[in-house]
């Protein structure tokens, strides 16, 4: 699944951001904890040279709290890194994020000279609501749609941390193919920019693989389907996904699956681990 999805405001945004990136003193990237990798964006490392980076793995109740630690570690194995995991339903967590940028300038007069904090994200990751949760009050418009922010904003905050949001950007062209996935199965990818069943199949298989039970208890399956398409083929007849001829209705069962995985009724699972993306990194390299 190759997605190119570069539209203009994005482009314009990453000309904003390289502009304004020698008046910004750390930046906070927003990842989905469900694919860390998957939804790291490689213009951020580009971009920021050595600058502290704070990397908030945000949506962690829907994720593997196991996995999440792996990748926390894996994160603050890097120089200038700090990662937490961090969710809406622990916003005291999140608040402690502002403490965390002063940390990194212990020395500064903050009163005089404020911490300048750029905070980025792909689309759909939470990076709004985090903003809203740091600033305690509604700054940055909240959707279920990839892309909502759509310009840059500056938020003067009493607490010596002068925040700037940027619009959410995918960078030109995602190489991995398993992470375009990834990006479409938790949401990152607009609806109209994918196949339903071909994601859901996708999805299926990696369930089935890594959390079957969670997959069989959902649906109430009797037993554990073959392979990626009987497992559509089973959740379709245990929801009454049927069409003309008691026919599977493929797209429904596909969004069903998939809007259920999103909402977390299926479990906390994670789409990727370090190990995985080390493995898939080191094919890319042999092709």
């Amino acid at each position: 699944m190759a997605i190119q999805w570069f539209p203009g405001h994005m482009h314009k945004a990453r000309k904003e951001i390289k502009k304004i990136m020698p008046k910004i003193d750390l930046i906070i990237e927003v990842l989905d904890a469900r694919i860390p990798y998957s939804s790291e964006n490689p213009l951020v490392a580009e971009l920021r040279g050595d600058k502290p980076c704070i990397k908030l793995l945000n949506k962690s109740d829907l994720a593997d709290a196991r996995v999440t630690r792996l990748w926390v570690e894996h994160f603050e194995s890097e120089r200038n890194i700090k990662a937490r995991a961090v969710s809406q339903e622990n916003p005291s967590v999140i608040k402690q994020t502002l403490q965390m940028c002063r940390q990194f300038f212990p020395d500064r007069n903050v009163d005089v000279k404020p911490v300048r904090v750029l905070i980025m994200g792909i689309p759909n990751v939470g990076k709004s609501s985090v903003i809203n949760t740091l600033t305690g009050r509604v700054i940055a418009k909240v959707g279920d749609e990839p892309a909502v922010t759509k310009q840059q904003q500056n938020i003067i905050l009493d607490n010596g941390i002068q925040l700037m949001d940027t619009p959410g950007f995918l960078w030109p062209k995602i190489h991995n193919v398993n992470s375009g996935y990834r990006l479409a199965v938790s949401g990152a990818i607009k609806s109209t920019a994918m196949e339903y069943d071909d994601v859901a199949l996708f999805a299926a298989e990696y369930f089935l693989h890594a959390y079957p039970e969670l997959l069989k208890k959902r649906y109430k399956l009797d037993k554990l389907p073959e392979n990626d398409m009987d497992a559509l083929e089973s959740i379709g007849r245990k929801r009454g996904c049927l069409q003309a001829g008691g026919v599977i209705n493929l797209h429904k069962v596909s969004e069903l699956l998939l809007n259920e995985y999103r909402a977390g009724q299926i479990g906390a699972i994670s789409l990727e681990t370090p190990e995985m993306i080390k493995a898939e990194l080191a094919d890319l390299k042999k092709k």
